[in-house]
């Protein structure tokens, strides 16, 4: 008897970067791997979109719309080549408008991507029609998502069987066009029962024609059970990944499905001894990046907590990075009464993070003493309608703190409308910078905001974590040095305030930062950073008069903007930090005298 081929996405260079290295990593790095992996007969690849188009932007200083040229390539123009998009939120944590929207699918299109995922978190039909249709309309396949989790334990109210059949009618409903449907559980932590019985009556409603996919990671340690589920349910393919990113917080691996299926009527039609060979390749190009231990590791507190792999590496990064990952436990222990408060939203990029982001908060300042922007916008309706009604008092406070009322507006109407959003609000943030004005540069200024423009200005930074080899740091001989980070060389001359680093000009003048002073009657006071994080933006001057309860600036943290207010009226006799300086918890940052 002829087994069933499954067909296979390698999610390595998307997911798996996202979930094991928070999607930073360089393109050149592993694009020999990805190579080989074609060679080795694989021809659908995820590696765009999702985490994958700000994290070049913002850790790697890569544009990425060049990687996703560099990608395209080097697999040649018939391999599928597959993107993530999160609905009205296209490629980032805030909702888009219109024009956004389908921008972001033309420029997909043109820089190689062949299928666009689709998916929103809230499960929010309203928020997938008008972007499934710009991904047809430009020419692209669309697969439409329904997004999947297990509710902490002892909740109910959503997230059954019965609850994706009703998200799947109102996507037929509602008449949106697909090639083909995906199930997406990013925290690994549906039951392998609950999997099999909605894949089954999936196929049931859309009949034998369809094409469904499932996707899961290894996070709770059930991705592999839930996989062989959802196959007997009726699925045709499934998303796996290679080593050094598969397994934990990523996917399964390849390797291990095919094993797992030895024996059964299904086939995964590879060659086994190829993807083998491709993998030695792989680990070879990634054997200098950091491999955070939890990435690969199992995790039983996920099925209360539901956390994504990509945001549960992504965020203990960031905590190691400002120095409190020994609050990781306690983080993650808050997440239950956040999801439970919040209305049952799935656990995947966007309201994954802002999930985590609220525990953060809550561990950080105390329980619903902070709301995350995010979260609370979420809670009020500004990213569609949750699942369940969040709970009525974190609603009272969301909208006390945020000065925003309860909407249940569309979320691309609300954005429409909003004069800081949109192609012609990214245009103005381009000239005001001096940029060349481009569909490229208005789509990056429109989805990364103020670190999309300093980037574009020369000003990116290198975040990318890599364990450097036991080799002198630098060698110099006059004004001219050679400096490793992070394990690459980069030629260096200094000459007055200008700085040529591998035949690029900076400059390097040290009056930028040095301490800013004005005159001041009366003793000054301090204003300290009260989270670690980096100076996203300064709102003052020095010489201004504030008022306490100001803004003085914007600190990012944990992906979240953190305002820094004056802590009394009066004027600002100095800043001490420059925009993009990292500062840590009790920085002095500014002075403000009386």
């Amino acid at each position: 008897m002829a087994k069933k081929l499954i067909k296979v996405m390698d999610t390595s260079f998307r997911d798996g970067f996202q979930s094991v290295y928070g999607a930073r990593v360089f393109v050149d790095d592993f694009l020999p791997a990805l190579k080989s992996a074609t060679e080795a007969g694989i021809k659908h690849f995820e590696v765009a979109g999702g985490a994958r188009f700000q994290s070049p932007i913002f850790y790697c200083n890569e544009n990425a719309f060049e990687t996703m040229d560099k990608i395209r390539a080097a697999v040649g123009p018939d391999i599928n080549l597959q993107s993530l998009a999160r609905g009205v939120n296209v490629v980032g944590l805030d909702s888009q408008p219109r024009d956004m929207i389908n921008l972001h699918a033309k420029l997909f299109k043109k820089h190689g991507v062949t299928t666009i995922r689709n998916f929103d978190a809230l499960n929010d039909v309203h928020n997938l029609i008008y972007s499934g249709q710009c991904i047809k309309d430009n020419g692209l396949k669309h697969e439409v998502t329904i997004t999947m989790m297990e509710l902490p334990i002892g909740c109910t109210g959503a997230h059954d069987v019965p609850f994706y059949e009703r998200v799947l009618r109102n996507i037929l409903d509602a008449g949106i066009p697909f090639d083909s449907i995906a199930f997406k559980d990013a925290s690994g932590t549906s039951a392998p029962r609950k999997v099999y019985e909605t894949i089954k009556r999936t196929r049931e409603i859309l009949g034998p024609d369809a094409h469904i996919r499932f996707h899961s990671h290894e996070t709770a340690g059930t991705g592999l059970a839930a996989y062989l589920a959802a196959l007997d349910g009726g699925a045709d393919g499934i998303d796996l990944a290679m080593k050094p990113v598969s397994g934990g917080t990523a996917q399964p691996d390849i390797v291990s499905m095919w094993h797992a299926l030895k024996g059964t009527e299904y086939d995964l039609g590879i060659d086994i001894n190829k993807i083998l060979e491709t993998e030695e390749i792989f680990k070879e190009c990634m054997k200098d990046y950091f491999l955070p231990p939890e990435a690969l590791a199992v995790n039983p507190m996920i099925i209360s907590s539901p956390l994504p792999g990509g945001a549960l590496t992504a965020n203990t990064q960031m905590m190691r990075d400002n120095g409190v990952m020994d609050k990781f436990p306690e983080v993650v222990a808050a997440m239950k009464e956040v999801v439970e408060k919040g209305g049952f939203g799935t656990s995947v990029t966007p309201v994954s993070q802002f999930y985590f982001q609220q525990a953060f908060n809550n561990v950080m300042f105390g329980a619903w003493k902070k709301i995350a922007e995010g979260y609370g916008k979420m809670v009020l309706g500004y990213f569609g309608k949750t699942p369940c009604e969040p709970d009525s008092e974190v609603v009272k406070i969301a909208e006390e703190q945020l000065g925003l009322a309860p909407t249940s507006e569309l979320v691309v109407d609300l954005n429409d409308k909003d004069p800081n959003k949109g192609i012609k609000a990214a245009t103005k943030m381009l000239e005001d910078a001096g940029l060349e004005v481009n569909d490229e540069n208005i789509f990056i200024a429109g989805a990364c905001k103020e670190k999309g423009i300093m980037f574009l200005q020369g000003k990116g930074q290198i975040g990318v974590r890599k364990n450097c080899p036991a080799v002198p740091a630098c060698s110099a001989e006059g004004n001219e040095f050679t400096v490793k980070v992070n394990g690459k060389a980069y030629a260096v001359k200094l000459d007055g305030d200008k700085a040529t680093v591998n035949g690029k000009s900076y400059d390097v003048s040290v009056k930028a930062g040095i301490e800013k002073q004005a005159a001041s009657s009366g003793a000054g006071e301090d204003v300290k950073a009260g989270v670690p994080g980096n100076v996203l933006r300064i709102e003052a001057s020095v010489g201004d008069s504030v008022s306490e309860g100001d803004v003085i600036m914007v600190l990012e943290a944990m992906k979240m903007e953190i305002e820094v207010k004056a802590p009394k009226s009066g004027v600002v006799q100095s800043i001490v930090v420059s925009q993009g300086d990292k500062v840590v918890t009790g920085q002095t940052l500014a002075v403000i005298g009386g």
